[in-house]
């Protein structure tokens, strides 16, 4: 038997299977190289921004250090636009970099006020536009902030004390010029007659405690001061007067303040040495034995005034119980409650200054006490202006009283 021959008509058939699908793939082959070719010849729709231009960093001068000021200028692609300005921190132009502020287009200024510990930092500032992309990177330092000798973003404060310290220096010149400055007499002022006057009647003990601090503490000198006058009335009316002390500083000043008070009411024979005794430097060692003396002796008036401590709600709770009438002044915020609530009057903060002043008549006391007034006024007047410029839209005063 020979071989049978191929059908040329079946042949023909078989290679006409794979046409269409050669087509496909050349049609599919075509597109991609075509996208390819496009691919290449057109540009990025986000092409990379120029970075800012002229970054610089320097020191911020005139201050006290820790501040480095950024300055640069928007390149011409971006000025105006959308966008904002992404600034950076890093030990050195290889990084790493941390953000530390964002500022909107159209600003070319920052300062970096965190630049602590003299280190030397490189900054980083790109261009983020709304549109996206990014610009390219600008690099500026290294560069460590320096302190100055001085600071021009203090000089309303510098200001300010000119201003006080001139007020007080003019009344103090004008105090002892003899001018008579008034100062308005406090209310607690007339519970002081008050309460001398009652122990006279009653023929008891006047105790007087001027705090528990040493002559270094301003509280302790208006103490004093008041002292002065407590013991003037009590030799013009006779009534014995009792001053324990805790420190010896003030017990030697209290001792010649009471003297003196002696002296200029006149009866220098009735001051004794004992009037004035010291009792003990520990704070509740004497907060014990003064606290005995008003059990035993019943004091008809009690006086704590100055800086008192942990010690002033045991003191004035038990001469509370003894029916004394108390008076009490003192600046320690912390104790004042105890006094308002267990005396009779208290002199709260600076009422304790200026009851020192208008009872003393001392010409350094009156001009600081009417010097600081006055500053009060002149603030509380600015003040007042400050608010209505604010509300008409102008906030210059807040400005130039802002300190940074």
């Amino acid at each position: 038997m020979g071989v049978r021959p191929a059908c040329p008509a079946h042949s023909h058939n078989r290679r006409g299977r794979f046409r269409p699908a050669a087509a496909v793939l050349g049609l599919l082959l075509s597109f991609v190289s075509t996208a390819a070719a496009q691919e290449v010849a057109t540009p990025s729709a986000n092409p990379p921004l120029p970075a800012p231009v002229g970054l610089t960093a320097v020191d911020q001068p005139w201050d006290a250090g820790g501040a480095i000021l950024l300055t640069w200028q928007p390149p011409a692609a971006i000025s105006g636009g959308d966008g904002a300005y992404r600034i950076e921190r890093g030990p050195s132009s290889e990084g790493p970099f941390s953000e530390i502020g964002s500022l909107p287009a159209g600003t070319a200024r920052f300062v970096d006020r965190e630049a602590f510990g003299g280190a030397a930092f490189v900054y980083r500032v790109t261009f983020e536009p709304a549109s996206g992309g990014v610009s390219t990177p600008a690099f500026a330092g290294p560069i460590a902030a320096r302190p100055n000798g001085f600071r021009t973003d203090r000089v309303n404060a510098l200001v300010l004390v000119l201003l006080l310290t001139g007020l007080v220096l003019f009344f103090i010149w004008r105090a002892r010029s003899g001018a008579r400055l008034f100062v308005r007499r406090i209310s607690g002022l007339n519970a002081i007659d008050e309460a001398i006057g009652r122990a006279t009647e009653m023929g008891r003990k006047i105790l007087y405690v001027p705090g528990i601090q040493s002559m270094d503490e301003i509280q302790t000198i208006a103490a004093l001061a008041i002292l002065g006058y407590v013991g003037k009335l009590s030799a013009t009316y006779g009534a014995e007067l009792d001053v324990p002390n805790r420190d010896p500083l003030t017990f030697a000043a209290a001792r010649e303040t009471v003297k003196h008070a002696y002296l200029e009411a006149g009866r220098p024979d009735l001051f004794r040495e004992e009037i004035v005794n010291y009792v003990t430097y520990d704070q509740f060692a004497f907060t014990a034995a003064v606290t005995g003396r008003m059990v035993r002796e019943r004091p008809a008036a009690n006086f704590f005034i100055g800086s008192f401590y942990a010690e002033s709600l045991i003191l004035s709770e038990m001469g509370q119980t003894t029916g004394a009438i108390q008076i009490a002044g003192t600046a320690e915020v912390m104790q004042l409650p105890f006094f308002v609530a267990t005396c009779d009057y208290t002199l709260i903060g600076e009422e304790l200054y200026a009851a020192s002043a208008y009872l003393s008549h001392e010409p350094v006391l009156l001009g600081s006490i009417k010097g600081q007034d006055m500053m009060k006024a002149v603030l509380l007047i600015v003040g007042v202006i400050g608010v209505v410029l604010a509300t008409m839209g102008f906030p210059i005063v807040s400005e130039l009283l802002t300190m940074h």
